[in-house]
């Protein structure tokens, strides 16, 4: 009877403790989860003057707080549920003040902002962006013509955009001199860019472009290189998902597996 107590007594010791190092793993793992939330690219950039709490249990993902506008909502969720040891993500996080309406000019103008800077090939930041019954002007400095014409093109693939008026300066050779260790900066912050950031900055930028907001799309990213899954309507779509996406800071390349389906 004694030998019997005995073992059943070190049975539930043993369970108790194997209970213990699974709590105390799966501990770790939340707090893994919450400090890679922190210190993404994404929060730490886009979302840096958010006020976003990351509270994980069990890889079961809570964000609370408040942000400026319902993209860096989006982009903070998008981000997390990327990370490894995350099984879902519920987003409790709030707009600060009143949104605007839908396809209004200040509606538009955060659209278009948002949009440039997902991209590293377009000047974001040197751009200024106004609105006029769905009319965006486009003001400030590029590099290049070339560089000109991308903003405009990307500012333009902006669902409820109607026109654009393009009145971008093209900088001097001498002035681009000066701009370029802020490039070369840049340049250097793109790349180390964490994948969990890369894979949210790509999916909500394929969502933002018009032209590609409607097609099915996975994307996985390693290391910085974008595989890209789904459905494209045909070769022109796909081939543009790889454009926008190669054109995401920090991604280094694009595998585009999508499969073209024929009508």
């Amino acid at each position: 009877m004694k030998k019997i107590m005995y073992c059943i007594a070190l049975i539930a010791t043993a369970a108790s403790l194997t209970l213990f190092v699974s709590n105390l793993s799966a501990s770790d793992s939340d707090d893994t989860i919450v400090l890679a939330s922190e210190n993404s690219y994404v929060f730490k950039t886009y979302l840096k003057n958010d006020d976003i709490q990351v509270k994980s249990y069990d890889g079961v993902v809570t964000l609370t707080g408040t942000v400026s506008e319902e993209s860096s909502k989006s982009l903070a969720e998008e981000t997390v549920v990327s990370l490894n040891g995350v099984k879902s993500v519920e987003n409790k996080l709030e707009i600060k003040g009143k949104a605007p309406d839908a396809y209004s000019d200040a509606w538009l103008i955060t659209k278009v902002k948002t949009t440039l800077f997902f991209h590293r090939n377009v000047n974001a930041m040197a751009t200024e962006v106004l609105s006029e019954n769905g009319i965006i002007t486009l003001r400030g400095d590029a590099d290049s013509e070339a560089q000109k014409s991308l903003t405009a093109e990307y500012a333009k693939d902006v669902d409820g955009v109607k026109n654009i008026k393009n009145e971008i300066t093209v900088l001097n050779p001498m002035m681009k001199k000066s701009e370029k260790n802020i490039g070369q900066t840049l340049s250097a912050m793109s790349e180390a860019i964490d994948d969990a950031s890369i894979t949210a900055l790509v999916k909500t930028a394929l969502l933002y472009h018009r032209s590609t907001s409607a097609i099915k799309t996975t994307v996985e990213t390693k290391d910085g290189v974008v595989t890209l899954g789904g459905i494209a309507g045909n070769a022109a779509e796909k081939d543009l998902v790889s454009k926008f996406a190669n054109d995401v800071h920090g991604v280094k390349d694009v595998v585009n597996n999508m499969q073209v389906t024929v009508k």
